[in-house]
């Protein structure tokens, strides 16, 4: 099959609500389980599948999701572009709870995770340029998505993957705004570098759920205070996802 698009649903989006004439599908993987059933559909029309990143019953920690599984699963059902949703804590001024943000940059600091189709025996290693980690292409769909939308985004930021699944201190914050990141969250790698990998265009939705440790006028970071703003967040994504496919 020929898909238009993938979406990869992170916290507090474990279904698309867009979706219309739904067939749920396990797929089979050289890499073992996907987080769970690939649901495709369509939008508008326009073929679609969505995969919750976490499971739908957010069963999965950042760290023990199966990366490989769920990308070679939506390369094989015939993904060319596929769109990470990742929940994210904001550092820099403008990225706010709530906010929206279109990243155009990654440093990864996880660790013990299976980053490489490469690391497979017998598979064939390549050296993939990942000099900008997103799709230039589908970023500027996305922007002008938004545009179409009137949904007001931000453009651009490094996105700082951590290990998870507890959130940082307040010094590592602090480091990670000296490394120049804008964003911080724990499921933006190795997902994008594995897309890479299958010659896929990714990019990310990063809904910004919280301060980070130490920034804003947080004084400490309540989860109650987290999924409320993920609810807000999220609610731009399918109008965005629309505008998307209607370009």
């Amino acid at each position: 099959m020929s898909l238009d698009l993938a979406i990869v649903g992170g916290t507090g989006l474990y279904q698309f609500p867009a979706l219309e004439n739904v067939v749920r599908r396990s797929i089979e993987t050289p890499y073992g389980a996907t987080s769970g059933p690939v649901v495709c559909g369509e939008v508008q029309g326009r073929p679609v599948a969505f995969l919750a990143r976490h499971g739908e019953g957010h069963s999965l920690p950042p760290h023990r999701v199966n990366y490989r599984a769920n990308i070679w699963a939506l390369q094989s059902l015939g993904a060319r572009r596929v769109i990470g949703v990742n929940a994210v804590g904001g550092i820099r001024a403008d990225m706010g709870p709530c906010a929206v943000v279109i990243p155009d940059q990654i440093i990864d600091y996880t660790h013990g995770r299976y980053t490489s189709f490469c690391d497979a025996d017998g598979a064939e290693v390549r050296h993939i340029d990942f000099s900008e980690p997103y799709a230039a292409t589908l970023r500027a769909d996305l922007l002008a998505a938004a545009d179409k939308a009137s949904i007001v985004v931000v453009d651009g930021g490094c996105y700082g993957a951590t290990q998870g699944p507890r959130l940082e201190t307040r010094a590592e914050i602090a480091r990670l705004r000296r490394d120049g990141c804008d964003l911080v969250g724990m499921t933006g790698m190795p997902e994008a570098a594995l897309a890479r990998e299958l010659d896929l265009d990714y990019a990310c939705i990063a809904l910004v759920a919280n301060w980070a440790a130490g920034c804003g006028d947080q004084a400490e970071i309540s989860l109650e205070e987290i999924f409320a703003n993920l609810r807000t967040a999220t609610a731009a994504v399918p109008p965005l996802v629309q505008a998307l496919l209607a370009n």
